[in-house]
């Protein structure tokens, strides 16, 4: 079995914790959505239970990534910097039955597994961190910017040439 690979409930039944780095490169759905593989994300989980008594893991991930500003188009660096806890249940209608009991939106209740690849949480919580459209606080070169805007004729313009010619 792979050192990835945990048994879920049993992890969360002893307060397993488990911690290391992963790089970017390694992480092929993540890495699609940045401009380079460089950098790497350090992720911790620690397994316990609920005081209802269902297993849960507090999984964090954190670190840096690039990103293609959808302003200028410039790579900007994003940190990734999110954690959440994860309820298990053993299939769907647990999950759902745990969803209805806890009735707490912070928490994410999923289906656990006895064979869970932890790199797919890891993966999936980096991803969610994401922005939907990344862009810098101020745009470093707006120069491109700038002359796409300046060269744009304003769709006002016409309807001015117009009503002066009446």
């Amino acid at each position: 079995m792979s050192a990835f690979v945990i048994d879920a409930f049993e992890f969360c039944r002893n307060n397993g914790r488990r911690e290391g780095l992963t790089p970017l490169a390694d992480m092929t759905r993540l890495s699609k959505e940045c401009v380079d593989t460089a950098g790497e994300i350090a992720w911790s989980l620690v397994g316990s239970t609920s005081a209802q008594g269902f297993p849960q893991i507090l999984l964090s991930v954190k670190g840096t990534v690039r990103l293609q500003c959808q302003r200028c188009m410039a790579p900007m660096a994003f940190e990734i910097d999110s954690s959440t806890l994860l309820m298990l249940g053993k299939d769907d209608a647990d999950a759902d039955q745990i969803e209805e009991i806890i009735d707490d939106e912070s928490v994410d209740v999923i289906v656990g597994s006895r064979q869970c690849d932890i790199r797919d949480l890891i993966e999936d919580e980096a991803l969610l961190a994401l922005p939907q459209a990344p862009k810098h606080d101020v745009c470093p070169d707006t120069a491109l910017l700038d002359s796409v805007n300046r060269d744009k004729a304003s769709p006002f313009a016409g309807l001015k040439a117009l009503q002066s010619k009446e």
